[in-house]
């Protein structure tokens, strides 16, 4: 055969076997997490009408002997994702693990007198929340929702939003606090494990039934279940309640609660508008 010919084959073959651009471009992502998607991605998916961006805040910090430090980051984006995903108009930005977390050196009080817990001043964490917004304004997203896995992070988020949209007044972009998804849902949570015949000494207050359920439900390989014992089994232990008592059907539950709480917040907030 004609060695021209065979060339224009060879070239048709390959041609035939690779996808086109176009064809490439067809599928959606299949996540919400702009972590794991293209910048053209998500560009396409703001101008498909997902302009709302979720920016949720957990921290690094101990947990006890029985749960990993980054406990509150695997409890919140197992919480945004179904948000996100709900809600149908939303994408996820990376978590925040650098937050207020204490005070460090002779004076080291709460969560910083055990190693790995990492702090961040209370100014530099507003001023991260602060370009990280305008970072997804400028990006084209419109709604940009604050929610946050920790005591710690939630005045912070407070006080930023407030800045921002006085800021962003009359330019069609918003933020939002959602404090429901943390203030609102403790208090729902605490009130339904009483019902349950829980006393408050058994809920406790950090590291206990509460959080350690949620963990069991959201990623159970990030807890040593020989180590989930009352209190942590000794003093300064970081422990406050009785995470023996903890299961994943409580936690399947308590996640549900705070998710619903956060739908119903954000639903509320973008229904009713605003200065934009």
């Amino acid at each position: 055969m004609n060695r021209h010919i065979l060339l224009v084959l060879g070239v048709l073959g390959v041609a035939a076997a690779a996808p086109s651009v176009a064809a490439a471009q067809v599928a959606a992502p299949s996540t919400v997490f702009i972590e794991a998607m293209t910048w053209m991605e998500i560009r396409d998916e703001i101008a498909a009408g997902k302009t709302t961006i979720l920016i949720p805040t957990a921290g690094t910090e101990q947990n006890g002997p029985h749960m990993v430090m980054g406990k509150h980051r695997f409890i919140i984006e197992h919480a945004a994702n179904e948000i996100a995903r709900t809600l149908g108009n939303a994408l996820v930005s990376p978590a925040f693990t650098y937050v207020p977390e204490g005070q460090w050196g002779e004076n080291a009080r709460g969560h910083m007198r055990m190693p790995g817990t990492i702090t961040l001043p209370e100014e530099w964490f507003q001023e991260l929340l602060t370009h990280t917004a305008k970072s997804h304004a400028a990006g084209g997203f419109t709604d940009i929702v604050f929610l946050g896995d920790s005591g710690g992070n939630q005045n912070g988020m407070r006080t930023v939003t407030e800045q921002l949209n006085a800021e962003w007044a009359g330019t069609g972009t918003r933020a939002h606090f959602i404090g429901d998804y943390y203030t609102k849902s403790s208090d729902d949570i605490n009130a339904w494990l009483r019902g349950l015949g829980y006393t408050d000494d058994q809920i406790g207050s950090h590291a206990g039934m509460v959080d350690t359920s949620q963990l069991l439900f959201v990623a159970p390989s990030q807890i040593r279940s020989e180590l989930r014992v009352a209190q942590g089994g000794f003093d300064g232990s970081g422990v406050s309640g009785d995470p023996s008592l903890a299961n994943a059907e409580l936690g399947q539950h308590m996640m549900r609660i705070k998710i619903d709480n956060a739908l119903a917040q954000i639903r509320a907030g973008m229904g009713a508008g605003g200065d934009r």
